[in-house]
């Protein structure tokens, strides 16, 4: 069965025409299309107006694939990123390790500590001043 229509043809080979003879000019800036892709993809999208049988823009395929395995990789990713830490208490374990690349480790540890440590205190005077706003009011 054929994917384009004769009118889709048809729109693409006038399309095609107006390039050759410098008359087919783009959408919004209104320059002159010089490459016969552009063209044909002007053809195209001037059929689809028009309700001919044209396939869907690959960009529309893209979109919907891209949408669902970006949902399925989100959990995955999460998986990913505690079994490293599994793999770190493994390798401490496992002796004749060199102790540079543990305290590296230890120190990478320390400074999540220190970050969560330093986001708390930006949360805390918050909950602390709602909490005093909710006793004064009750007083």
């Amino acid at each position: 069965m054929a994917k384009y229509s004769k009118e889709s043809q048809n729109k693409v080979k006038r399309s095609m025409h107006e390039m050759h003879e410098g008359k087919l000019k783009s959408g919004r800036s209104n320059k002159k299309v010089a490459n016969p892709k552009q063209a044909i993809a002007i053809g195209l999208s001037e059929a689809r107006e028009e309700g001919a049988k044209v396939p869907e823009k690959p960009a529309a395929k893209k979109s919907t694939t891209r949408k669902s395995t970006a949902k399925k990789a989100a959990p995955k990713k999460a998986a990913a990123k505690k079994s490293p830490a599994k793999k770190t208490t493994a390798k401490r374990a496992a002796p004749g390790k060199a102790a540079a690349k543990k305290s590296a480790g230890r120190k990478t540890a320390a400074k999540k500590t220190t970050a969560r440590k330093a986001t708390a205190k930006k949360a805390a005077p918050k909950r602390k001043s709602a909490a005093r706003k909710k006793s004064a009011a009750t007083a």
